[in-house]
C-alpha cells in the first residue's frame, strides 16, 4: 500500500466507523498494515458512547459542532454538507465523542438521511482489502442417504453447536482529499494523506485515505468550516494477574459461607501513557463558513460512502503469483502472541486476515491530488483480469446443453445447467426480464392511497419480496429468513439511489438454526484468488478448468479435485458440485484458518447472591435449570465448568476432582481481586460432575440469611476474566442491582418524575467506560459476557449492557422480577434459560460481509467488536443473533446486470471442529426509479432504519432520532408522488411495496424505544434499544408490530396440516381497540410474550373449554397456561398457539389480560392505530405526513 505520511491513533467506539488496524508491537493483536481506506461519514456523526475504553494515548481527528435536528423542517433530514478542512482544538475528550453541524438543504437537493450519505464519490489510491462475501442462504433439500468422499450432510444442519452476536460500527477516514461540492464548481484541497493506527481490540480500526481523493460533498463539517483535531489523552488500565500473589484465601468449609477467612490479591497495574501530538496544516484554499442556524439542521442520512480507489479499480492481470498468495493465506492462520491484555496468558487472536484477503493492493505512485469523476460521470476504469472475458466459447455457451444427470436426491435442480450461462457482466436471454419498464406493471408498483384505503394489513404475514430474476437464479438464491436486503432491485447508480430515498442495507441472520444444511469436507476450499470469494451458485463457469468471480470478475483455476462430483460420482462436472448448487454451505475448515487448537466448550457462571437477588429466588429456578440441562450444555470431553458468586466480597469455587464436597474460597479484598487457586477453579464437567451437581443443589439455600446489600459486580467480573482469559468461552452473568462497591460501581441516574417527558431522555448512553473496557479485554481474550438482569428498580442497563454489546454477548433482562410475585417473568426465566443452555453456540468467530464491486459496506450493526475494516469478531456465536449492514454504491453498476454479496461465518464448534458458514444472495441491478420502489423490502427498511434511529439516539437525541424516522416515509413517499401523475393534493400515495411504511413507522415511534409522553423506565427503553440492534428481523418486526388474531371462533376452515395436526389460520387484525369486541378473545403475538385479551361478554363456553374456569369473573388475574381440555375449541386454540411458538427459537410467555388486569396496560399500548394522549392515531400520521409532503 502507499507511503504512510503520518499516523494517527483513534480509540474506539460504539458506532464507530470502521477503519483499518495497526497496533503497537506485543500490546495488541497486530494486523497486517494493508487494511482498506474506509469511509467518511459517522453514521450518526457523534455515534460514539459518551464514556468509552480509552485507548493507549492518541490522537483523534474528529469535527466539532452540535447536532441538532429542527423538528420543523421536513426535508432536513436528507441533506448534504461539503466538506472543509482546517483548524484545531486542543480540547481533551474522552473516547471519540464527535459532533458535527450540517448545512440545511432544500429537498431538490441530494439525499442522505441518518448520516449516511448518497452523493459525490471519494476514491483512495490504497488499496483495500476488499473482503466482499456473498451470502447464499437458502436451505436447500440436501442429500440425506449416502456418504460421499468430500460432502456430508447431517441430518440436523445445524447440529453442532455455534453462536454468535454484535454491535454498530462506521468506517471514519481522515486524511487528504479533495472536496467537491455538487452544487457549484468550487472545490477545496486537503493536506497530505493521514494513516490512523488504532490497536486491535478497540472499536475503531486503521483507516487509510491516501492523497488521490475526492469527497463528497456532503461530509460533516464544524461550524467554522474546518475539520477539528482534539488531543486525546487516554488511560489504558490493565489488569495484571501475572504478579504474586501476597495472600491466598484459606480454604473455607463448604457449609459455612460466611466463615472464610479474607484474602488480598496483587495489586493490578494500570498504565498511563503520555498522548503524543500530532499537527496538520490547514488547507491552501480558503474554507467558505456557513451560518450556525443552517448548520444546525440535519437527520440521519443514509448510504454515506468512500469510493475505496482499491476496491473499485481493476484488479492487476497479475497482482502476486500463486507462490506469493499461497504464502499470504499462511500468513493469515500466524500465530500472534499478542494480546489485549497483561493480566493472563496470551491468546492468539490476530484473525484480521484469516478469513481471507481481499483484492490485491495497488501501490501509490503519487502523492498529488487525483480527481475523481462524480457518480452522474463515472469512468470506467480498466476491468481487472476476467472482466468481459472474450465469448464463451460454442462448447459452453451456445451448444444445445447436454441433458442433465438426475441423480436421485432432493439436492439436485433438473434442468439447470450451469456453466453454459454468463451471468456476470453479460444480459443474456437467460436474464430476461429482469427490467421491469418494459413488462406490464407489477402489484407491487400499483399505486395505494393510503388516506382512503384504510384496510392496507394482509390476511397473514407479510412474506418477504423474491427478486426478479430468472426462475433458476430464484431456486438458488438464499433464504430470505438468513439474508435480506432493503431493495431486491439494485439502483445502478448512487444518483438513483438518492432518488429513491430509500436506505441501502442487508439484514443477517447468519447461524441460525437449519434443519438441512449442506456441509463440505473437501480438503479444498475453492476461492477466488483475489477477492477470496467462496465459489458459490453465481459464478460463471468459462469452461470445465476455468470459472469467473461474481464479485471481482477475475477468472480463476479449477481445482483438480473440484473436477470431481461427490452427487454424481462422475468427473468432468464441476458446475454440479454442491458448493455451486447451494447458496448456504459450511465447510469444514482446515488448519489454515485456525490460530491455535480449537479451544474446548467453557462456561463459567457468575451469580449475584447479594439480599437483593436472595429474595427474587432466582437461583432456585437457575440451579434447577442446569441439573436439568447439565448434560446437554453443548461440548465434548473437554467442556469445563465453573461458578463464581458475589455480593460484598466474591466467592470461588474449588471442584476439583476427588473432592467430597465443594469447597468456598472467599476474597474480601475487592479492590485487588486475584484467583485464590491457579486451578480447579475450572473443572471437566464429566470428570467432576457429581460435585458440580452437589454446589448446584446448595446454592440457594446457601445465602437464605445473608444481610448483604451490596454488590461488587465489577471485581467479580475482573475474576472471571482472569479465570477464563487462559482459554477462552463464555460467562453467564445474573445481576439483581445496581453495582455498588469496586470497580464499576454505578450510581442511580434516572429521574423516575421525567419517565413521561416529551422532552430531552438523557443517560441513553453508559457512565463510564469500565464495562466496555471489561468487554475489549474479554473479546480480546475470545471470551464473551451474557448478561441476564433481574431487577426490581433502576440497574443502568444503558452501563452493564456494554459488556455484552462489545464481547460479543446477549442481554436478557427480567423488569420486576420476582419467583412468587411475578410468576409470568419466572417461567420466562426458565424457559430462556432451558433454550440459552442448550442451543448451539460457536466459539472464538470472525465474520466477513463481501459484495460486488461497485457496492461498499461501511456501518455494521449488533454485537460485535470490529476488528479490521470489514472483519466483525465474535469471541461467541449463537443463532438468536441478527446483524445489520448499510451500504452504499461507490462505484456506477452499468456494466452489470446482477450484484452479490457474501457472508462468510468462521467459527469453531463445540465439538471442536473449525467450520466456515457461508451465504451468498444474488440480486437484480435496474436502472428506473420505478423498479426500485417495486423491489423495496419494506420490513427490511423499517428494521435498517431502527437501528439507525438507535444510533442516533444515543449520539444526537431520541428527538433527532423521531424525526428523522418521519423525515424517512416523508421523503421516500414524497419521492415517489414525484413521479407519479395525474394526483389531486388531497391524495396520499404509496407504492404497494410501501404500503405498509407509515404504519411501521409509527409502530416504532410508539415502541418503548422511541416513544415518548408516555410513561417509561429507563432500563426498559435502553433494553429496547438493545433489543432492536441485536434481533433478526423476523423477532424484531413482531416486536414493532405484533401480529393480532381473534381466536374466540376458529373453526376448521382455512387450516394448515402440520406433523399430522390441524392448525387453524384466523385472519390478521389491525391493531386498534375498535376490533377488539367484549364478546370475543384475541391474542397478540408480540415475539418474547403472547397476550390473550377476554371480553366482558365472552362466551362462557370459549371460557371453559379454553381456560378451563365456569365464568369470566372465576379466570384468576395471573393465568399464564392453558389447560389441556378434551374439547374442539381448546384444541384448536392450542394448536395454533403451539404453532406460533414453533416458529422462534425463544418460547413466549403466555398472559391473560382481563378488563381489571394490571397488565391491560401494556396490552393496550401495542393497539398503535389508535390514538393516545401523546401520540397520533394511524389517521392522523398519515395526515401528518401528507401535510409535510405538501409543504
Amino acid at each position: 500500500s502507499g507511503p504512510m505520511q503520518s499516523q494517527m491513533q483513534l480509540p474506539s467506539g460504539y458506532g464507530s466507523h470502521l477503519p483499518n488496524y495497526s497496533a503497537p508491537s506485543g500490546r495488541y493483536s497486530q494486523v497486517p498494515n494493508k487494511a482498506a481506506a474506509s469511509h467518511l461519514d459517522n453514521q450518526y456523526r457523534a455515534s460514539y458512547y459518551p464514556g468509552y475504553y480509552s485507548a493507549p494515548a492518541q490522537n483523534v481527528m474528529t469535527s466539532v459542532g452540535s447536532n441538532v435536528l429542527n423538528a420543523q423542517e421536513s426535508q432536513q433530514l436528507y441533506n448534504n454538507t461539503p466538506p472543509h478542512t482546517g483548524g484545531s482544538s486542543d480540547r481533551p475528550v474522552q473516547g471519540a465523542v464527535s459532533s458535527a453541524s450540517y448545512l440545511h438543504m432544500s429537498a431538490q437537493q441530494s439525499y442522505s438521511a441518518f448520516d449516511n450519505h448518497y452523493s459525490t464519490s471519494v476514491s483512495s489510491s490504497v488499496a483495500s482489502q476488499g473482503f466482499p462475501l456473498n451470502s447464499d442462504h437458502y436451505a436447500m433439500p440436501v442429500v440425506s442417504g449416502a456418504m460421499y468422499p468430500n460432502v456430508s450432510y447431517p441430518p440436523v444442519a445445524a447440529g453442532d453447536v455455534y453462536g454468535q452476536t454484535f454491535t454498530s460500527q462506521s468506517l471514519p477516514a481522515v486524511g487528504q482529499f479533495k472536496a467537491t461540492n455538487a452544487f457549484s464548481s468550487q472545490s477545496t484541497s486537503v493536506p497530505h494523506s493521514l494513516q490512523q493506527h488504532v490497536p486491535v481490540g478497540y472499536n475503531t480500526t486503521l483507516s487509510t485515505v491516501s492523497s488521490a481523493q475526492s469527497v463528497q460533498d456532503n461530509l460533516s463539517r464544524n461550524l467554522t468550516g474546518s475539520v477539528a483535531k482534539v488531543n486525546n489523552q487516554i488511560n489504558t488500565g490493565g489488569i495484571d494477574s501475572s504478579q504474586p500473589v501476597h495472600s491466598v484465601s484459606q480454604n473455607v468449609p463448604f457449609t459455612k459461607p460466611g466463615a472464610g477467612t479474607s484474602a488480598s490479591s496483587a495489586v493490578m497495574s494500570s498504565v498511563r501513557s503520555p498522548a503524543p501530538s500530532l499537527s496538520s496544516k490547514p488547507p491552501s484554499s480558503p474554507s467558505v463558513t456557513q451560518s450556525p442556524e443552517l448548520a444546525l439542521q440535519e437527520g440521519m442520512q443514509y448510504g454515506g460512502y468512500v469510493n475505496n480507489q482499491a476496491s473499485s479499480a481493476p484488479a492487476p492481470l497479475s497482482s502476486s503469483s500463486d507462490d506469493e498468495e499461497e504464502d499470504e493465506e499462511d500468513e493469515e492462520a500466524a500465530l500472534d502472541s499478542s494480546s489485549t491484555t497483561s493480566s493472563a496468558s496470551p491468546v492468539l487472536n490476530n484473525y484480521d486476515a484469516l478469513e481471507g484477503g481481499g483484492y490485491p493492493e495497488t501501490r501509490s505512485v503519487t502523492s498529488s491530488p487525483v480527481p475523481t469523476p462524480s457518480v452522474l460521470q463515472t469512468s470506467k476504469a480498466s476491468k481487472p483480469f476476467g472482466y468481459g472475458y472474450p465469448a464463451l466459447q460454442p462448447g459452453y455457451q451456445n451448444a444445445t446443453p447436454p441433458t442433465p444427470v438426475q441423480p436421485s436426491n432432493p439436492g439436485h435442480h433438473p434442468g439447470f445447467q450451469h456453466y453454459p450461462q454468463a451471468w456476470v457482466n453479460q444480459l443474456s436471454s437467460s436474464l430476461g426480464g429482469l427490467s421491469l419498464q418494459h413488462s406490464q406493471q407489477p402489484e407491487s408498483l400499483r399505486p395505494v392511497n393510503l388516506t382512503h384505503d384504510r384496510n392496507i394489513l394482509p390476511v397473514s404475514s407479510v412474506p418477504a419480496p423474491v427478486p426478479n430474476l430468472n426462475s433458476d437464479l430464484r431456486k438458488l438464491n438464499c433464504s430470505p429468513d438468513s439474508f435480506r436486503c432493503t431493495l431486491t432491485n439494485i439502483p445502478q447508480t448512487q444518483a438513483l439511489l438518492n432518488k429513491a430515498k430509500l436506505p441501502l442495507g442487508l439484514l443477517l441472520h447468519p447461524f441460525r438454526d437449519l434443519t438441512q444444511l449442506p456441509v463440505i469436507t473437501s480438503s479444498t476450499i475453492v476461492r477466488c484468488r483475489s477477492c477470496r470469494t467462496y465459489i458459490n451458485p453465481f459464478v460463471s463457469f468459462i469452461d470445465q478448468r476455468r470459472w469467473k468471480c461474481n464479485l471481482c470478475y477475475r477468472v480463476n483455476d479449477v481445482p483438480e479435485e473440484f473436477m470431481y462430483n461427490p452427487l454424481t460420482r462422475s468427473y468432468g462436472e464441476p458446475h454440479k458440485r454442491p458448493e455451486v448448487q447451494n447458496s448456504t454451505v459450511e465447510f469444514i475448515a482446515s488448519s489454515d484458518y485456525m490460530l491455535r487448537p480449537p479451544q474446548p466448550a467453557v462456561y463459567l457462571f457468575v451469580l449475584d447472591v447479594s439480599h437483593n437477588a436472595v429474595e427474587a429466588g432466582y437461583l432456585t429456578i437457575l440451579c434447577q435449570s442446569l441439573l436439568e440441562n447439565l448434560d446437554k450444555l453443548p461440548g465434548d470431553s473437554r467442556t469445563r465448568i465453573g461458578f463464581i458468586t458475589f455480593d460484598s466480597t466474591v466467592q470461588f469455587y474449588n471442584l476439583q476432582e476427588g473432592l467430597s464436597q465443594p469447597q468456598m474460597l472467599i476474597v474480601s479484598d475487592i479492590d485487588d481481586i486475584f484467583l485464590p487457586t491457579p486451578d480447579s477453579l475450572l473443572v471437566n464437567l464429566h470428570e467432576s460432575k457429581e460435585l458440580i451437581k452437589d454446589l448446584l443443589n446448595a446454592l440457594p439455600n446457601m445465602f437464605t440469611n445473608t444481610r448483604e446489600t451490596h454488590s461488587a459486580l465489577g471485581p467479580a467480573l475482573q475474576a472471571a476474566f482472569k479465570l477464563m482469559s487462559p482459554t477462552g468461552g463464555r460467562i453467564s452473568v445474573f445481576q439483581t442491582q445496581l453495582p455498588s462497591l469496586g470497580a464499576g460501581l454505578l450510581h442511580s441516574r434516572e429521574d423516575p418524575n421525567q419517565r413521561s417527558s416529551t422532552k430531552v431522555v438523557q443517560h441513553l448512553g453508559p457512565a463510564t467506560d469500565f464495562y466496555k473496557k471489561l468487554a475489549l479485554d474479554c473479546s480480546g481474550q475470545q471470551t464473551a459476557v451474557d448478561l441476564f438482569l433481574l431487577s426490581s428498580q433502576y440497574s443502568d442497563l444503558a452501563s452493564l449492557a456494554c459488556m455484552s454489546k462489545y464481547s460479543a454477548g446477549c442481554i436478557y433482562y427480567y423488569p420486576s422480577f420476582h419467583r412468587s410475585h411475578n410468576p409470568a417473568q419466572a417461567e420466562k426465566l426458565q424457559k430462556d434459560l432451558k433454550r440459552y443452555l442448550t442451543r448451539k453456540i460457536g466459539f472464538e468467530a470472525v465474520m466477513r460481509i463481501r459484495c460486488t464491486k461497485g457496492l461498499s459496506i461501511h456501518t455494521f450493526h449488533g454485537n460485535f467488536f470490529v476488528r479490521s475494516t470489514d472483519l466483525l469478531s465474535l469471541a461467541n456465536v449463537n443463532p438468536d443473533a441478527g446483524f445489520a449492514v448499510q451500504m452504499s454504491i461507490e462505484e456506477s453498476l452499468t456494466d452489470t446486470s446482477l450484484v452479490c454479496f457474501q457472508t462468510a461465518l468462521l467459527y469453531t464448534s463445540s465439538k471442536g471442529e473449525r467450520r466456515i458458514r457461508v451465504h451468498t444472495l444474488c440480486l437484480p441491478v435496474v436502472s428506473s426509479l420505478s423498479d426500485v420502489y417495486a423491489g423495496a423490502d419494506v420490513q427490511a427498511v423499517v428494521c435498517l432504519l431502527a437501528n439507525m434511529a438507535v444510533d442516533r439516539s444515543v449520539s444526537s437525541s431520541l428527538a433527532d432520532a423521531r424525526d428523522a424516522l418521519v423525515n424517512a416515509v416523508v421523503d421516500s413517499l414524497a419521492a415517489y408522488m414525484s413521479t407519479a401523475s395525474n394526483l389531486q393534493q388531497s391524495m396520499l400515495i404509496a407504492p404497494n411495496s410501501l404500503k405498509l411504511f407509515p404504519l411501521y413507522i409509527l409502530a416504532l415511534l410508539k415502541q418503548k424505544a422511541f416513544r415518548t409522553g408516555t410513561s417509561t423506565r429507563l432500563d426498559d427503553r435502553v433494553y429496547a434499544m438493545c433489543q432492536m440492534k441485536s434481533q433478526p428481523l423476523v423477532h424484531l418486526m413482531k416486536m414493532i408490530h405484533p401480529n393480532l388474531y381473534r381466536i374466540d371462533k376458529l373453526t376448521d376452515e382455512s387450516t394448515i396440516h402440520v406433523n399430522d395436526r390441524v392448525v387453524p389460520q384466523p385472519p390478521l387484525q389491525k391493531l386498534s381497540a375498535e376490533k377488539l369486541t367484549r364478546e370475543g378473545a384475541f391474542l397478540m403475538d408480540c415475539g418474547s410474550i403472547f397476550y390473550l385479551w377476554i371480553g366482558k361478554n365472552c362466551d362462557n363456553n370459549f371460557i371453559k373449554d379454553v381456560l378451563g374456569y365456569p365464568s369470566y369473573a372465576s379466570v384468576p388475574q395471573k393465568m399464564t397456561q392453558l389447560p389441556e381440555v378434551d374439547a374442539p375449541s381448546s384444541e384448536r386454540t392450542r394448536s395454533f398457539i403451539s404453532w406460533l411458538r414453533d416458529s422462534r427459537p425463544l418460547s413466549p410467555v403466555l398472559q391473560v389480560i382481563k378488563d381489571e388486569n394490571p397488565g391491560k396496560t401494556d396490552f393496550f399500548q401495542h393497539l398503535i392505530e389508535d390514538r393516545t394522549e401523546a401520540a397520533f392515531s394511524y389517521y392522523e400520521f398519515l395526515l401528518n405526513i401528507q401535510q409535510q409532503i405538501c409543504k
